[in-house]
């Protein structure tokens, strides 16, 4: 059975699975600065206002992690319908990303029309790192198939 506690401790370490590529390898590489994204999404949405760069920080971990345990959720809805493995990181993928992009871009804080090459290719690829990461870890460690 799939708990909700799994769910989430799966897409906390498929966020933290993203976030270490970022700051390893992406960010090294591209030379972009930390993106804030989470943090400005939550003080949209939420009666938050970070009053110091350090406050804006914790909140865009805060927010950052909050999101990904929802793809573990998302991950744990693919399962309990009986998809897993592949089939399951892209049918979470796509309706997770593009719900991310479509609530964003409502919100005013993304303007993918403006996105470069590169920019498209880091937000994907970003996600898609933390959807499956969130799925290997789902399948392999929380829920692991009886029979596997």
């Amino acid at each position: 059975m799939v708990t909700a506690g799994r769910a989430v401790a799966a897409g906390l370490a498929g966020t933290a699975v993203m976030t270490v590529f970022q700051k390893l390898v992406e960010i090294p590489l591209t030379g972009r600065d930390d993106s804030y994204a989470p943090a400005d999404f939550a003080a949209k949405v939420l009666p938050v206002n970070p009053r110091s760069p350090r406050q804006r920080t914790q909140l865009n971990y805060v927010t950052h992690f909050a999101l990904g345990a929802m793809w573990g959720g998302a991950y744990a809805v693919a399962a309990r319908s009986g998809l897993r493995g592949q089939r399951a990181v892209l049918t979470v993928f796509g309706a997770v990303y593009s719900a991310d992009v479509a609530l964003n871009t409502a919100l005013g804080l993304y303007q993918p029309r403006t996105w470069s090459a590169q920019d498209w290719v880091i937000d994907v690829g970003e996600k898609f790192i933390q959807a499956a990461a969130t799925g290997a870890v789902f399948d392999r460690i929380m829920q692991p198939r009886a029979t596997a």
